[in-house]
C-alpha cells in the first residue's frame, strides 16, 4: 500500500490523467448511450411501435441502399425540414446515417424542436448491415 501512495505522490499527473479518462469513459457508457438504439432494438421499435426512421445521408447514398420505409432528409437541409416531421411527434423516431455521428446531431435538433422519443441508430447503416438486416433501393 505504501508503494502505491509513493507512486501516486511521484506521478500525480499520470494518476490524475487516469482518473479523468476513467471518468470520461464512465460518462460515455452511462450518459452517452442514452437515446441510442442498436439495430435489433430499432427493428423492435419499427415492428411493434410503428417508429419512423429518418436517414440523414445524402440522396446518392440513400439511393444505394436504405432501411425499408426510411425517409431521406439529408443533413445539409435538415433544419429547414423539421416542420415536415411534426405529424410524427407522437411516434418514436429513429435517425440513421452512415456511422452514427451525423445522426446524433440530427437527434439533438429533433429533441430541441420538441420531439420526445428520438433515438440514434448506434453505428448507423454500417451496423445495420453488419447485423445482416435488409436494405432496399426502392423509393418511398
Amino acid at each position: 500500500m505504501s508503494q502505491l501512495i509513493e507512486f501516486i505522490g511521484n506521478h500525480w499527473f499520470l494518476f490524475l490523467s487516469l482518473i479523468v479518462i476513467l471518468g470520461l469513459l464512465t460518462y460515455n457508457l452511462i450518459i452517452g448511450s442514452k437515446g441510442s438504439v442498436g439495430p435489433l432494438q430499432a427493428t423492435e421499435l419499427l415492428n411493434h411501435r410503428e417508429a419512423v426512421i429518418i436517414d440523414v445521408r445524402p440522396a446518392a447514398d440513400y439511393a444505394r441502399g436504405h432501411i425499408i420505409n426510411a425517409l431521406n432528409i439529408p443533413m445539409n437541409g435538415f433544419g429547414q425540414q423539421l416542420a415536415t416531421l411534426n405529424k410524427y411527434k407522437g411516434r418514436p423516431i429513429i435517425v440513421n446515417c452512415r456511422s452514427g455521428a451525423q445522426s446524433s446531431v440530427a437527434c439533438a435538433q429533433l429533441r430541441k424542436a420538441g420531439f420526445e422519443e428520438v433515438y440514434n441508430l448506434q453505428g448507423g447503416i454500417m451496423a445495420w448491415e453488419s447485423a445482416s438486416l435488409p436494405l432496399t433501393r426502392k423509393k418511398r
